[in-house]
């Protein structure tokens, strides 16, 4: 059995971040990382991931992300998902996206991710 890459270890930590275990997901980024997400307007500020992490949670009461594919080329990695989710509004949502890790050794230093944030500002009904 070969060892997990990097970004395969990215996806189960943000898995167990969506369980609520943060500390191994945290413990991947590098001081000073770059963060980014669509609803976001400003693009890769640097930001504690401590921060960005909460506040994309923040919009949910529970989430589960399920990775399509992972690709890991020299420090470069590729996570295309699909999620679901309870806003914390109670509405059930489902989205897709891509993440873009780029790695210095065993390190995050830039982390951006892609989605459609329809689902979140409109909602389907139950």
């Amino acid at each position: 059995m070969s060892e997990k890459t990097r970004s395969e270890k990215f996806a189960q930590a943000l898995q167990q971040l969506e369980q609520g275990n943060k500390e191994e997901l945290l413990s991947m980024f590098a001081s000073g990382a770059r963060l980014q997400r669509p609803e976001q307007d400003r693009q890769g500020a640097e930001e504690d991931a401590e921060t960005f992490w909460e506040q994309y949670l923040g919009q949910f009461s529970e989430v589960s992300t399920e990775f399509e594919r992972i690709v890991e080329a020299e420090d470069e990695g590729i996570l295309e998902w699909r999620s679901t989710a309870t806003l914390t509004a109670g509405k059930h949502i489902e989205y897709a996206g891509v993440s873009l890790l780029t790695f210095e050794g065993d390190e995050v230093t830039r982390f951006s991710t892609y989605y459609d944030t329809a689902a979140f500002t409109s909602p389907t009904e139950d």
